[in-house]
């Protein structure tokens, strides 16, 4: 029996887009990230997407969504976006852009408008688990609606795992 999950400001701007997603619930573990979900969930982590706030050499936030088994090189987001350096947001920092918490941040229905770069190879998967706004949450949907709803621009950064 699938437990129900409360709305977020991520299903809001789901529904509202009149978006057709599945919701995976799943026991959060602290810093277990996309590869216990992937376990606990049975999935490839290749398809469950991280979504991961970082910022600029002039500290304006961006987001960066990854696949949940491969880590961002930095030095090459920056290099495509243009900037001089890239890093990693404190938690307390990534909370205050995103408006959600570490471990349970959506790229849709942020606090803040940020500008939005997913790994290319996300998009030829037919499916992606993505976190829904909640820890232990992620919602099931078409890949391509992040380039809809987000205006995500397509990037080349991955490094394996």
């Amino acid at each position: 029996m699938a437990k129900h999950v409360s709305e977020t400001p991520a299903t809001q701007l789901l529904k509202a887009n009149k978006v057709v997603f599945t919701e995976h619930p799943y026991d959060y573990l602290e810093h277990g990230g996309a590869l216990h979900s992937a376990e606990l969930l049975g999935l490839d982590p290749f398809m469950v997407v991280k979504t991961l706030i970082m910022q600029d050499q002039d500290a304006k936030p961006l987001v960066v969504l990854m696949h949940g088994n491969r880590k961002v090189s930095t030095k090459n987001l920056a290099r495509q976006i243009g900037a001089k350096s890239v890093e990693p947001c404190a938690p307390e920092v990534a909370n205050r852009h995103s408006g959600y918490l570490v471990g349970g941040t959506s790229p849709f229905g942020t606090r803040k408008s940020m500008p939005v770069y997913i790994e290319e190879t996300i998009l030829s998967l037919p499916r992606i688990l993505i976190n829904g706004g909640r820890r232990g949450y992620l919602v099931g949907l078409d890949p391509q609606l992040c380039l809809v709803l987000l205006s995500a621009k397509k990037v080349q950064c991955a490094l394996a795992d």
